[in-house]
């Protein structure tokens, strides 16, 4: 009976060190440049344009950096803009502070790199997917910073979450030990998926298998799915609204993880939210569907 049970310890120990073992075997953060060293940690960025241009700012989502921007990036600049786009803690070659990551948390990290950058206000502000969220939270803490905000497939309206995700979201210690376990394969099938669909570029699928293999990250996530995605912003999105920042929000019509229907929950919170949807344009609209995007803020003007 006692080799039974310590044959059961053991496997459980080693179920348990499972997650631990594989964080371990990962890569530190790449080595990159420029960096901003920043209160809670470094922070990777890029300018793309003219500095005497008007900035326009970019926030990304959850799981892929900042290159999700490199086509997006390069439209603005041909529409007049100075681009800064950044890699979010957690993401890219930016540290991974130990700390909770919730909007706030994100909205320090803009507000230090920005004043690390010498940019003050008139700020065009671009966030996508998770980066929505962050985006509205900015600006509806500090409108008068803003020229505009500009939402790509915004998050904060429906869950993103499947119900073992949102389990291990409301589950300290075990959710952790499962998250860990799990969502490493889980996102790699995903991206197997993305492959063999061609619904996204090569470079972006790279990247996010890199971020699959660096230390931190599947953390970052979980703590960002606790954190940032978990609850509606409804009172962000109403105390936006109160305020006089144009808000554009552009929707991909065959959106999977943000489903179009997320467009009428915005419409109800901020009436004056102009809306755009791209006809054919899946969740990786930024860099699949760069030049409509651009065509759209166009139109706009």
């Amino acid at each position: 009976m006692m080799f039974v049970w310590l044959v059961v310890a053991a496997g459980l120990f080693s179920a348990g060190a499972l997650p631990v073992y594989r964080e371990l075997k990962r890569q530190p953060k790449p080595k990159a440049t420029p960096m901003a060293q920043l209160s809670q940690g470094a922070t990777r960025y890029r300018w793309y344009g003219d500095p005497g241009a008007p900035v326009a700012v970019c926030v990304h989502g959850l799981s892929t950096p900042s290159v999700v921007f490199d086509e997006l990036a390069q439209e603005l600049v041909l529409m007049g803009y100075r681009v800064l786009t950044y890699d979010l803690y957690g993401r890219g070659s930016s540290s991974t502070p130990k700390a909770r990551q919730t909007p706030d948390f994100f909205a320090k990290q803009f507000n230090e790199l920005m004043a690390n950058q010498d940019i003050a206000n008139d700020i065009t502000l671009i966030g996508y997917s998770m980066g929505g969220v962050i985006a509205t939270h900015l600006a509806a803490q500090n409108p008068h910073r803003f020229r505009e905000v500009i939402l790509l497939a915004p998050a904060g309206m429906t869950s993103v979450a499947d119900r073992p995700t949102r389990w291990a979201m409301a589950t300290p210690l075990l959710g952790d030990w499962a998250f860990h376990l799990i969502y490493p394969r889980h996102m790699s099938d995903s991206l197997k998926r993305d492959a063999e669909s061609g619904t996204k570029a090569v470079s972006i699928l790279d990247e996010q298998l890199a971020e699959l293999g660096t230390r931190g990250f599947v953390g970052s996530v979980l703590s960002s799915l606790r954190g940032t995605l978990r609850h509606k912003q409804e009172a962000t999105h109403r105390k936006l609204a109160q305020t006089n920042v144009p808000v554009t929000a552009i929707w991909g019509r065959e959106d999977t993880v943000i489903p179009l229907r997320a467009l009428g929950t915005l419409t109800q919170w901020n009436r004056n939210a102009r809306q755009v949807v791209i006809d054919g344009a899946g969740h990786g609209l930024p860099h699949t569907h760069a030049v409509e995007i651009a065509d759209a803020l166009a139109d706009g003007y």
